[in-house]
């Protein structure tokens, strides 16, 4: 009788869990003053396209950030371990890193900003990709979520690592990677300060990110009463 007990407790809990939902609100956005950001996906990691003009009408750390960049249309934005997520060798050599990244609490981080030409739409196919129209107050509350991710604490973005022929730029962040706050976690919550309704665990998966962006789209083109 307990055990049962026990085990309807956790099948409640983990139901709960998976379908805790932190709900957003996407205001109706004017076609001439909207974002459009395009949310990428690589199969297991989640960026951000971004256009370039609207992080520098944004202002304040994260503009200055963008501004040290090489020239490009967009800016990609990311997130993740400050080592594996930098590091480019195979992935069969790092699995002792990911490891650690995962099991190993309090990782360092940080935010990628890699300049980009062209829209993304002409380099991802249909299924890498997810686009997200943005009234300003929306856009602003995502780049600010960005930006509250950047370790600020020398008074500007500081740089923490770069890659030999690559335009990408890794800044130092304040947070911390975990299994409990993967880099698909950061970017549903920054759809989320935007105003896209996101699962925070099923975030463990990119496929999560990406169903919560084309739900919020399908949202916004519903008719209102």
């Amino acid at each position: 009788m307990r055990i049962g007990l026990v085990l309807a407790v956790l099948i409640g809990l983990i139901t709960a869990l998976l379908t805790w939902t932190t709900p957003g609100r996407l205001h109706p956005a004017d076609q001439t003053n909207a974002v459009t950001v395009m949310v990428l996906d690589n199969g297991f990691h989640t960026d951000l396209a971004v256009p370039r003009q609207a992080l520098m009408r944004h202002g304040g750390p994260l503009a200055q950030a963008v501004a040290s960049l090489a020239p490009g249309d967009w800016v990609l934005i990311g997130w993740g371990d400050a080592r594996f997520y930098v590091d480019q060798s195979p992935i069969s050599a790092r699995l002792p890193d990911g490891a650690r990244a995962f099991f190993r609490p309090g990782n360092p981080s940080v935010v990628m900003l890699n300049p980009q030409g062209g829209d993304p739409r002409s380099r991802y196919a249909a299924h890498e990709r997810a686009a997200l129209t943005l009234a300003p107050a929306d856009f602003d509350r995502m780049a600010a979520r960005i930006e509250a991710s950047l370790d600020l604490s020398s008074g500007a973005p500081r740089v923490a690592a770069a890659r030999p022929g690559d335009d990408a730029r890794f800044f130092a962040s304040r947070e911390t990677f975990s299994i409990l706050h993967l880099c698909n976690h950061w970017t549903a919550g920054v759809l989320n300060a935007g105003g896209v309704s996101v699962r925070p665990v099923r975030s463990i998966a990119s496929s999560e990110v990406m169903r919560a962006v084309r739900a919020a789209k399908l949202d916004t083109a519903a008719p209102r009463a």
